[in-house]
């Protein structure tokens, strides 16, 4: 049975092994990395289904490598545990991709709760493999890859996510809390602001196409239209 990998980054080193206790207590394989810079060594050199990790970090911030992991890791989850709770910090680090951010001091069983509930989400989608084509688009979930004539675009899981629930049902309305659940797991405050990211960038990238439009239903959900 392969054991699930989770990347801990953290420079508070007593903290640091608390939590990794508290998750290999969950049969999680934890790895801790001190500062930024490990981290990404760490990344490069070995796999994981998962990171945790701090926003101020030695050697590099949470956020620069938040970066780095979406563009050269799409598919796997991260979540924040910083003391930075400012509201510009938060919503930047869900617009990073976050599926999640914790705000320090917080309770390590909720942590793991957390963890684990990220966990199944990720493990559960599986995208299927046929494509979906809308407009000059063609859409492979499981590629998690845009297509616009010759050239195609790397999306996120979440970016994925949503986008493949709304080309399923083209000219329909998918309510807002249907596409939270589904791809965040719960439609509280701090996911709905991501979806808000999230759905800003997928209408900017259907902009080369003016036959697709991708609309915000005021009270009820969100629609793509396909001329």
């Amino acid at each position: 049975m392969t054991t699930t990998r989770l990347l801990l980054v953290e420079d508070d080193a007593d903290l640091g092994r608390l939590l990794g206790k508290y998750l290999r207590l969950q049969g999680l394989e934890v790895v801790l990395a001190g500062d930024g810079e490990l981290a990404l060594t760490l990344l490069t050199e070995q796999t994981f289904d998962m990171v945790v990790l701090d926003v101020m970090l030695p050697k590099g911030d949470g956020f620069s490598l938040a970066d780095t992991l979406k563009r050269k890791h799409p598919g796997m989850p991260f979540l924040f545990l910083t003391a930075r709770r400012q509201k510009e910090d938060v919503l930047k680090g869900l617009g990073l991709g976050a599926d999640d951010y914790m705000v320090k001091p917080f309770d390590a069983d909720e942590l793991v709760l957390r963890v684990q509930n990220i966990l199944r989400r990720s493990s559960a989608v599986a995208p299927p493999a046929d494509g979906l084509i809308f407009g000059a688009f063609r859409f492979e979930p499981a590629q998690l890859r845009l297509y616009h004539g010759s050239s195609s675009v790397l999306l996120t899981k979440k970016e994925a996510g949503v986008l493949e629930l709304l080309a399923r049902q083209q000219g329909r309305i998918v309510s807002r809390k249907d596409v939270l659940e589904k791809i965040w797991g719960n439609a509280d405050y701090f996911n709905g602001r991501s979806l808000d990211v999230y759905i800003g960038r997928l209408r900017k990238l259907l902009e080369a196409d003016a036959r697709i439009r991708l609309e915000s239903v005021r009270g009820a959900g969100f629609i793509l239209h396909c001329a």
